[in-house]
């Protein structure tokens, strides 16, 4: 039994913050705690819908897919919508629950325009980082070869990655922080392809906004300590001083 309590116990530590939040928004809200979040999982599914028809292929193409081949113009102006492109590798559904639960935690706990800004660093980081990886070439460990300037980039992995990372940070999941980017790692070591660096970059940018992070997103040295109350993400609890008159104050 102690090694389960244990277990119990780093589980608590680790995620509880986080959970703890989530649960509280959901519970009080359900979906409609997450509006941005069920329109981007409406949208993804949309344009998997579109791309199952010759026309509507085109179009989604047109308006969403990036290549580092593009025109650099280009490029940035469909770099937003191909976050909600489902990657053509890869089944729709991985796509639709990365978004519901990842963009989803992070529309809660950061709110959803700071959740959309991380995500949108994340997937210019990777798109721009591959066109410079195509011009630096095959030989170097930070080059591409030639032909992944024609592959399409899209999905919103880059951004999933970010955001988990970002929220590691913010709710001091360090050990799921370090497993997040170990299994990047794990990528690039093992298939070494455009995607597993772009999934670098993107973490190595959302890094640098942890760094630069504002105070209220910032994690506190007293959330570790025992009873504090503040690991629960429930926020603090007022207390005033009952007495009336000039000299009354509050305390927070």
């Amino acid at each position: 039994m102690r090694p389960v309590r244990a277990l119990r116990r780093a589980a608590r530590r680790e995620w509880g913050s986080l959970s703890a939040t989530v649960r509280a928004a959901l519970a009080a809200d359900r979906l409609r705690a997450i509006p941005m979040t069920v329109a981007a999982v409406c949208l993804t599914a949309l344009l998997h819908a579109l791309q199952q028809h010759a026309w509507g292929l085109g179009v989604v193409h047109g308006l969403g897919t990036v290549r580092a081949g593009d025109p650099l113009p280009v490029s940035l102006l469909r770099t937003p919508l191909s976050l909600f492109v489902p990657a053509p590798d890869l089944p729709v559904w991985g796509a639709l629950a990365q978004i519901l639960v990842v963009f989803g935690t992070a529309e809660i706990c950061l709110g959803r325009w700071r959740t959309l800004l991380i995500a949108y660093v994340a997937t210019l980081a990777g798109t721009l980082y591959a066109r410079i990886g195509v011009a630096l070439g095959p030989d170097g460990p930070f080059g591409l070869p030639a032909s992944d300037a024609a592959i399409a980039d899209t999905g919103p992995s880059a951004a999933v990655v970010g955001l988990a990372v970002y929220l590691c940070y913010v709710h001091r999941a360090r050990f799921t922080g370090a497993l997040v980017i170990a299994a990047m790692v794990a990528e690039v070591v093992l298939k070494n392809n455009l995607a597993g660096k772009e999934h670098l970059v993107a973490i190595a940018a959302v890094l640098l906004m942890c760094v630069r992070a504002p105070r209220r997103d910032r994690p506190r040295d007293q959330d570790l300590r025992p009873g504090s109350g503040t690991r629960s993400g429930a926020p603090p609890i007022k207390s005033s001083n009952l007495r009336r008159g000039p000299t009354q104050r509050t305390s927070w």
